[in-house]
């Protein structure tokens, strides 16, 4: 009965998933932040505020494609990074999941993508999920269930993250911005959500993901107010995948 009753505490279980790779990533991300150091004016605001150790559940707002690249590269310790199945194809997806990346099928409910998300966290690594779940304002005025019930589930802290000057005003979110612009990276604080053994109901995970959206909002609006740097606005082009 013991056993019974740890074993649904522990779930979703994860024990049978390998740990995901991060080698590769290492040099990578070493040669890629030189290369956004150069190409943009970078300026990463409250870095100490990082944990050094630990899971992390790491929740950025979403405006281009630049932004996952750019994390990925200039987080001070490195990330897996959730993101759409359909950038997984080919050479690129090989490369993705070689560093450590995890597709997920947007469309519908991924239990292999999720049951890899809680494998990071329980690991002590970083995990770097959109709440938002696709490109747009990155207001954070939509939140998805998905950060808060990974937090439920391992008790990771939430970090949450502002991304200002990844897309321009007007500009495309399937492209970057032009060389020489200015992005801002603000860390905020992390703050903890309390670990709920299973089951877990949507009422609860709804409650705790209004609670993560209400901080994250706080955080945009303090990074804006900040930096002086603001949001870009509607995108001119919604994602097409969402």
């Amino acid at each position: 009965m013991t056993a019974e009753i740890t074993r649904q505490r522990d779930l979703p279980l994860t024990d049978d998933l390998p740990r995901l790779p991060y080698r590769l990533a290492v040099p990578v991300r070493a040669v890629a932040a030189r290369y956004f150091a150069r190409k943009y004016d970078l300026r990463v605001h409250h870095e100490e505020l990082f944990p050094q150790s630990g899971p992390v559940l790491m929740t950025p707002n979403h405006l281009s494609l630049l932004d996952g690249p750019l994390l990925g590269a200039i987080a001070p310790r490195m990330l897996h990074q959730l993101g759409k199945i359909e950038a997984f194809g080919g050479l690129q997806g090989w490369f993705l999941r070689a560093t450590g990346q995890i597709p997920i099928d947007r469309t519908s409910y991924d239990p292999r993508a999720i049951r890899q998300s809680i494998k990071v966290l329980r690991d002590g690594r970083v995990l770097n999920i959109y709440p938002e779940g696709t490109r747009g304002t990155g207001d954070f005025s939509r939140i998805r269930l998905g950060t808060a019930y990974l937090a439920m589930v391992t008790g990771a802290p939430i970090l949450p993250v502002a991304l200002l000057g990844t897309r321009l005003p007007g500009g495309d979110i399937e492209g970057f911005p032009p060389a020489g612009s200015r992005v801002d990276v603000v860390y905020g604080a992390p703050f903890p959500i309390d670990r709920v053994s299973f089951p877990r109901r949507h009422s609860d995970v709804r409650a705790v993901a209004d609670q993560i959206g209400d901080m994250l909002r706080a955080h945009i609006k303090a990074a804006v107010a900040a930096t002086g740097h603001p949001l870009p606005g509607a995108p001119d082009k919604k994602d097409p995948d969402d």
